[in-house]
């Protein structure tokens, strides 16, 4: 397949992912967010799939391939995510999947309003751009999808702050890649952003 959509996540053991949720949820709870919200993810790429010839991966943090085959099925390509920052992973995943694919979009599991629509955009883009990104409200991007490994943008970013767009742009900008950026959107990473997680729920 000429394109990949990359989702990033983590098992979902209490204590160990959404800590940020814990003093509104619980380790527990905090743990089952982590759940449905990947969960809701991989549907919006099965959804894509069934329009567009894409491969899904998903790579994972913490529990091992058979918990994650036990949890998401094993219809789904699963990959241990590299050592390193998230830079580092991103640009590890990034090249293991331009071995077979021309078009690779990376995301994560964070923002539940990323939707079939938007992933059609994001690899459309890439036909005639360099970069795709979609904006974040809290001035990271919530999708990075590219047509050739660019190892810089993951160079020297102050990952997790909210420099990471300005930082990143001024990389592309330098290297003078033709850019496309999507609607901007919000994560859900802390307890505050909970309603926003909620809308998906109710619905």
């Amino acid at each position: 397949m000429s394109e990949t959509l990359i989702i990033f996540s983590r098992y979902p053991e209490p204590g160990k992912t959404k800590t940020r949720m814990i003093p509104a949820l619980g380790a527990v709870g905090a743990a089952e967010l982590q759940r449905a919200m990947t969960e809701h993810t991989l549907k919006t790429a099965i959804a894509l799939s069934a329009y567009r010839q894409v491969k899904t991966e998903v790579h994972f943090a913490g529990g091992n391939l058979e918990l994650m085959q036990q949890w998401l099925g094993q219809d789904v390509t699963y990959v241990a995510q590299a050592e390193g920052d998230l830079g580092e992973k991103m640009r590890s995943a990034f090249a293991g999947a331009f071995v077979g694919s021309q078009r690779v979009v990376i995301i994560g599991i964070d923002c539940p309003d990323i939707d079939r629509q938007i992933l059609t955009q994001a690899f459309e883009a890439l036909e005639e751009r360099d970069l795709v990104l979609g904006v974040a409200e809290d001035g990271g991007y919530y999708l990075i999808g590219l047509n050739h490994l660019v190892a810089e943008l993951f160079e020297g970013i102050n990952w997790g702050t909210e420099q990471v767009l300005s930082q990143t742009r001024v990389i592309a900008e330098q290297l003078e890649l033709k850019t496309h950026y999507l609607t901007t959107l919000a994560d859900v990473d802390r307890p505050e952003d909970l309603s926003i997680w909620q809308k998906h729920t109710q619905a």
